[in-house]
C-alpha cells in the first residue's frame, strides 16, 4: 500500500481509493491523509451480509468520506452490493463495520449454547430451528450459522482468526473510549480458546464444538444445507435513506 511501488504511489488526481476491507478506523484515516496528499479522494467501503450474498451482489456496503466523494462512487457501489449506506465521514463506516461483526460473534455464541442446551435437553433439532425462526429470539445469524452448524459442515466462509481480529478492533475502541464492556472480553476468552483447540482457519461457527465436546453429544439437524447460497430475488442497488425527524413527522 504505502511501498515505493504500492497504490498510493500510483494515485493522482481524480482517481478514487475504495477500502473494502474491515480495519482500524484511525488506521483508516491516517492512510486516507496520505491519499489526499496525492490529490485523489477516499472511501471506505466494508461489506456486509455474508460471503454467500457477496457472490450474488446482495450485500451491504457501509461508505464513510465525504458527500461528493460518495456521489461519485455510488453508481459503483450499488453494482457491487445491494444497499448502500452513507455512514459519515472517514473512519465511521469502520466503526459501524467492527460493531456489527461483534454483534453476529455475540449472537453466534449465544445459539451455540442455546442449541446445546436444546440437544442435551433432548429436543428435535429441526423443530428448535424452526421454534428460533418463528420467535423472538430470530436473527440473520441464525437464519444463517444454525443452517451449517446443523448440518455439521459448519462452513461459513469465515474463519475464527478473523472473528477474533474483528471483535479485537472493536474491543480495542471501547477501551480506547474507556467503556467497561463486559461481554465483549468473554467472546475474545471463548475464539482464543476454539483456536487454541481447533486452529486459527477453522469454521467460526464451529465454535459450538468446544460444547460438543465437553457435553459428549453432537449438535445436528436433518436437511439442512452444508453451505449458504443466497436465494433472494434480484434487486437494483440504492442507497439506504437515514431516517431524520423531518421524514418521520411527514410520514405521520
Amino acid at each position: 500500500m504505502e511501498a515505493e511501488d504500492g497504490i498510493i504511489a500510483g494515485l493522482s488526481e481524480g482517481k478514487v481509493w475504495l477500502e473494502m476491507s474491515t480495519t482500524d478506523d484511525k488506521e483508516l484515516i491516517r492512510i486516507a491523509d496520505r491519499v489526499h496528499e496525492t490529490g485523489a479522494m477516499a472511501m471506505e467501503t466494508p461489506v456486509s451480509g455474508g460471503c454467500h450474498r457477496a457472490a450474488t451482489g446482495n450485500i451491504s456496503i457501509f461508505a464513510g468520506g465525504d458527500r461528493a466523494t460518495f456521489d461519485r462512487v455510488l453508481p459503483v457501489l450499488t453494482t457491487l452490493g445491494r444497499r448502500v449506506l452513507h455512514t459519515g465521514p472517514l473512519g465511521s463506516a469502520s466503526v459501524l463495520k467492527v460493531l456489527t461483526n461483534y454483534l453476529a460473534t455475540a449472537n453466534l455464541c449465544s445459539l451455540a449454547e442455546a442449541l446445546t442446551v436444546a440437544r442435551k435437553a433432548g429436543m428435535d433439532m429441526n423443530t428448535t430451528y424452526e421454534a428460533i425462526r418463528i420467535s423472538s429470539g430470530n436473527s440473520f445469524v441464525h437464519e444463517t450459522e444454525s443452517q451449517v452448524i446443523l448440518n455439521g459442515s459448519r462452513n461459513i466462509s469465515f474463519t475464527m482468526d478473523l472473528v477474533l481480529k474483528d471483535v479485537g478492533l472493536f474491543d480495542s475502541l471501547a477501551r480506547s473510549l474507556d467503556i467497561p464492556l463486559e461481554i465483549s472480553p468473554l467472546l475474545l476468552d471463548i475464539f482464543h480458546d476454539g483456536q487454541e483447540a481447533f486452529g486459527a482457519r477453522e469454521w467460526s461457527s464451529n465454535i459450538i464444538r468446544r460444547l460438543e465436546e465437553r457435553c459428549d453429544i453432537k449438535v445436528l439437524g436433518e436437511g439442512f444445507p452444508a453451505e449458504l447460497t443466497d436465494d433472494e430475488p434480484e434487486e437494483v442497488g440504492h442507497e439506504v435513506h437515514v431516517r431524520t425527524q423531518q421524514a418521520t413527522e411527514a410520514s405521520r
